[in-house]
């Protein structure tokens, strides 16, 4: 079955996926997190993305901490973009940060950037002095409106 020219996303407005180079940015201040139009907005799907080699640094001790972050969205009038997504949390492997704050700010980021109608994201921290820990966020959109 054909689709329909409706049925096609505009990609006009992702800038990072049409570089062929592209810069790493070093801070997640630094990074953009893209989103293009919904292809079915009126539908409820659910889009899941894994980053198993996310990595940040302990703010105390500068020791590298390894993650396998886990980010489920319904998406709303907006997707996430793949490979902005990459290059900012990419962008944390310098960052001194705990786990907690790690993955609140990955939930914030990604609600202001495409506003999902649902968002939970996990991280699930590599054992450190034989603790394993995972911290896990689940937004729904009358949270995400609230938060900002």
């Amino acid at each position: 079955m054909k689709r329909q020219s409706e049925d096609l996303t505009p990609t006009g407005s992702l800038t990072i996926l049409r570089r062929s180079r592209h810069h790493y940015p070093g801070h997640p201040d630094e990074a953009r997190l893209e989103a293009f139009p919904n292809p079915r907005p009126g539908r409820v799907y659910w889009i899941h993305f894994e980053c198993p080699e996310f990595t940040s640094i302990c703010p105390v001790t500068a020791q590298p901490d390894f993650a396998l972050i886990a980010i489920d969205y319904v998406p709303g009038r907006l997707c996430l973009e793949s490979k902005s997504l990459k290059l900012y949390l990419d962008s944390f492997r310098n960052l001194g940060v705990f786990y907690e704050a790690a993955v609140n700010r990955i939930a914030d980021d990604i609600t202001k950037a495409c506003r999902p109608r649902r968002l939970k994201v996990s991280g699930k921290f590599n054992p450190r002095g034989g603790i394993a820990m995972t911290v896990s966020i689940e937004l729904s959109a009358r949270k995400n409106a609230r938060s900002g």
